[in-house]
């Protein structure tokens, strides 16, 4: 029996990127993408992946400015959050994504991938990495098991 997985999301306008936690929620992998034509498609992907890897936790990048002010982006992904969070039933948490774009084209960069493929993994990379943050502060809160 699998363990249940945490699944990370960096929401785009045409392309959602897709990361999910090991059993152990110690580390994240890029899962995939979902090309974003409707909310109910959205929602169907998002159902089968769900179930098919045993998720009891979704994080959704949220795109919040530098200055701390809402962006466009950040309101439209507020509304799939609560459209998400109305007819899906786990848990979603928003994570604070400021600058994991950034971060994915650095990685992609330092691999040389052509422009034509960079546009498809930075989303990916992106839902890895703010992932990989939610579950680096969540292990900062687990007790260290003394001997």
């Amino acid at each position: 029996m699998s363990h249940p997985r945490i699944l990370g999301m960096d929401f785009g306008e045409k392309r959602i990127g897709l990361a999910i936690s090991d059993s152990l929620g110690l580390t994240s992998q890029p899962l995939g993408l979902i090309e974003r034509r409707s909310d109910a498609q959205l929602l169907e992907e998002m159902s089968g992946i769900i179930r098919e890897h045993h998720v009891h936790l979704l994080v959704v990048g949220h795109p919040v400015g530098l200055s701390n002010r809402d962006t466009s982006i950040a309101k439209r992904t507020r509304r799939v959050v609560k459209f998400l969070r109305n007819n899906l039933e786990i848990p979603i948490e928003k994570w604070d994504e400021r600058l994991s774009t950034t971060q994915a084209d650095r990685v992609l960069n330092e691999m040389e991938t052509r422009p034509s493929r960079k546009r498809k993994k930075r989303d990916v990379i992106a839902a890895q990495l703010i992932l990989q943050a939610y579950l680096d502060r969540q292990n900062m809160k687990r007790p260290i098991p003394h001997d």
